[in-house]
């Protein structure tokens, strides 16, 4: 068998127009695409589609991989790609029939006819929990299980981060388990599951299934007898069968991506993640409440060297816009979005309460980070400052109610450097209107709201929204669980937040090639899955699902870029009709008041 670096060299010899390495890593590409594919689709038709124009795709644009050791997981971004296209053009997704996955029946007698019997309808259930696991799920637990890709690679081919794939792949296995929990199997079933799917769709007798330490702590035969809970020992001998002990490589070793998770979220979340590559430098993140401590909030982050060699503002945002500097080139940049963490993590503010605080980090699996006085009145100046580790936090508390108007928050770029404005038009205006449209348990909802997108532009053209579902109306100024960025936060950190005064439980999914966030809350049988603009800090569409993961609603929002002329649509509601119409609970609940 081939190593990656045997592959990376027929890429750079297939590049320089050697035409039989082109034909050796063309066949190596197809023989795992196959495997792999397939269990992504579990479609025979459709993977043999995929792999044939994944195929097509290497051969024209294979001159434009730079890195040749990086041949897989770009590869596997093409197949990926070519099957998110797929799914996008068919609505529907058709029921994969057993047969197609395993071979029929053989009329036997007595106990094989029934080892058989069980061991098919084994077979049927972990097939259809995979199936009920989303393709992200399925993709990354097929890298690390059995290609055993570094989440480096991973995070490649899935368009994320490194500490995304961790998180994804932490998620699928969850998920796996939850589906196979359902079908009937025990609490240990993971590894029984990740093993038999390897085997079902491994090509012929070639079914060695390794298993990364992440996958499940437990050994191969009592994963397996384990699994199967209160079922009978023959059911426990045909799965032993099925699997084939002597192709089953498992390692032990404490689970990888708990430590992936909590090595990260643990450090000091009131600073963001390192502007440059200097990890060492010290960073100070001041926080600024122009009104209360539960109000709008400026930031300013400063990066200086612990040798006192450079210092610089690296991110500041005042009630007027948001500026980035970047300091390689020289520039500071005018950008649409708040500021936001590099690894996902959910932004928390000195202010916050100990719940708040603690709710959030048994989310993320990080550790709650220390209790912080509350804070009180108005103009308050909160200034953190830590290592570049996260270590060692020190913070400030100072009454100033004048700190706006300062230099601090308005001119301490370096002398005679450039300034670039990329926001767009509406962010340059400072607000905007927006509409909404969509349809929640089969009623038509239609709906209009006003956004300021700054502190300074909130006090004239406040926020309100809007929607009418079916005969009902609901009018509402709080914008609890929506994108509230004059208060000084990305639309992320907002939901979740809001998310988390509920004790709502949420997953975070980042799309790098998209720029799109997907955040899923979870309240009793319902779901909400928001999809976020990173870039233009604003929520594309909100999806309701049903407990079995069935869409009973959806709304989509378009914001406006000119309003030179609106309609009588976009008239703002007065506070009466406002008291009148408005039909909520505390916090975000309201929105899933809207399904009932």
């Amino acid at each position: 068998m081939e190593s990656d670096t045997d592959h990376a060299r027929l890429v750079e010899q297939a590049q320089l127009g050697d035409e039989k390495c082109l034909e050796q890593l063309s066949r190596a590409a197809q023989q795992r695409l196959r495997v792999d594919v397939y269990r992504l689709t579990l479609d025979a038709e459709l993977t043999a589609d995929i792999v044939q124009e994944t195929i097509l795709e290497m051969l024209k644009i294979l001159s434009e991989l730079k890195e040749a050791d990086k041949f897989w997981p770009w590869l596997y971004r093409i197949a990926l790609n070519k099957i998110r296209l797929h799914h996008r053009r068919r609505k529907g997704r058709k029921t994969v029939p057993m047969s197609s996955i395993s071979e029929p029946l053989s009329e036997k007698t007595g106990q094989e006819a029934m080892s058989n019997m069980v061991a098919e309808e084994l077979k049927e259930i972990v097939v259809r929990a995979m199936q009920g696991l989303r393709p992200r799920y399925r993709a990354v637990l097929t890298m690390r299980c059995y290609r055993e890709m570094q989440y480096s690679a991973i995070g490649e081919s899935l368009g994320c981060s490194e500490f995304a794939a961790k998180t994804l792949f932490w998620r699928a296995k969850k998920s796996l388990q939850k589906q196979l929990c359902r079908r009937g199997l025990g609490k240990g079933s993971l590894l029984t599951g990740l093993v038999l799917f390897g085997k079902v769709t491994a090509p012929g007798e070639a079914a060695n299934v390794a298993l990364t330490p992440a996958a499940v702590k437990v050994g191969a035969a009592a994963g397996i007898v384990g699994a199967l809970g209160g079922k009978t020992a023959i059911i426990s001998l045909v799965t032993v069968s099925i699997v084939g002990i002597g192709a089953l490589a498992v390692t032990s070793g404490p689970n990888e991506m708990m430590a992936g998770r909590s090595d990260k979220p643990a450090q000091n979340s009131y600073l963001p993640a390192a502007a440059t590559d200097e990890k060492a430098a010290i960073q100070e993140c001041w926080y600024y409440y122009p009104e209360r401590a539960d109000g709008p909030v400026m930031m300013r982050v400063m990066r200086t060297d612990p040798k006192g060699r450079w210092s610089y503002c690296a991110w500041r945002q005042n009630e007027y816009a948001n500026y980035y500097f970047d300091q390689r080139k020289g520039i500071a940049y005018i950008r649409n979005c708040r500021m936001w963490r590099a690894d996902l993590a959910v932004w928390r503010l000195p202010a916050d309460s100990p719940e708040l605080r603690g709710f959030v980090s048994k989310v993320e699996g990080s550790t709650p980070e220390g209790e912080y006085t509350a804070l009180r009145g108005e103009g308050l100046l909160v200034m953190a400052k830590s290592n570049g580790d996260g270590s060692g936090a020190e913070l400030r508390v100072i009454h100033r109610s004048h700190v706006l108007d300062g230099e601090q928050f308005r001119y301490d770029w370096p002398a005679g450097i450039r300034t670039v404005d990329i926001r767009d038009e509406m962010h340059k205006r400072g607000w905007t209107y927006f509409t909404v449209a969509g349809d929640i348990g089969g009623e038509q909802v239609t709906g209009t709201g006003r956004m300021p997108f700054v502190y300074a532009a909130s006090r004239k053209h406040f926020a309100w929204m809007k929607l009418r579902i079916g005969e009902r109306v609901f009018v509402d100024e709080s914008f609890r669980g929506f994108s509230r960025p004059w208060m000084g936060l990305h639309t992320i950190d907002t939901v979740r937040r809001d998310a988390a005064e509920q004790e709502m439980t949420f997953e975070t999914e980042y799309s790098q090639r998209e720029e799109k966030v997907q955040i899923i809350l979870t309240c009793g049988q319902t779901k909400l899955i928001y999809t976020i603009d990173m870039e233009a800090d604003v929520i594309d569409k909100i999806t309701f699902l049903s407990e079995s993961d069935e869409v009973i609603g959806q709304l989509e929002f378009s914001y406006m870029e000119e309003i030179k002329t609106v309609g009588n649509n976009f008239a703002e509601p007065t506070r009466r009709s406002y008291r009148q119409s408005r039909q909520k609970s505390d916090g975000m609940l309201w929105l899933f008041e809207l399904i009932r």
